[in-house]
């Protein structure tokens, strides 16, 4: 199960830096020719949710620093994909609406796993924890 939880973060990960990035990095007027009404400004602010929900898939994970905002990344994702999907559908891209109803299934996916049976310990800094109570010794 962790693999295959792996697997996805990473697929989506890279899916949402590139889309994500693209339309953070395109020019507004490149953005306005393509939006289909939609406003670039919101495009923009899509993208970079994208771009940090991609972040927040993978790193608090993989370096076990903070692990619990890698199902908080992946909910924010999947509520980004909800309102992607019905902006789509708005605008009447319904192929559009489609794949990113399937995005947010998988990053739903992964937050549930990650939430639950493939959540990932956080790290705990070398530290060693000490004795809730009293020692005792027993000699024998």
């Amino acid at each position: 199960m962790k693999i295959v939880v792996w697997i996805a973060s990473a697929l989506l990960a890279v899916t949402f830096l590139v889309v994500g990035g693209g339309k953070l990095l395109a020019p507004t007027a490149e953005l306005h020719q393509t939006a289909a009404g939609v406003p670039v400004a919101l495009l923009k602010l899509a993208g970079a949710a994208e771009v940090l929900g991609a972040l927040g898939l993978v790193l608090p994970a993989a370096t076990r620093i903070r692990p619990v905002l890698t199902p908080v990344a992946a909910v924010g994702l999947v509520l980004t994909m909800l309102g992607a999907t019905i902006t789509n559908l708005a605008v009447g891209v319904p192929a559009s609406a489609v794949a990113t109803l399937v995005l947010g299934a998988v990053a739903a996916f992964v937050g549930w796993a990650r939430f639950g049976p493939a959540a990932v310990r956080p790290r705990t800094g070398g530290r060693r924890a000490e004795p809730a109570g009293p020692t005792v010794r027993v000699d024998g």
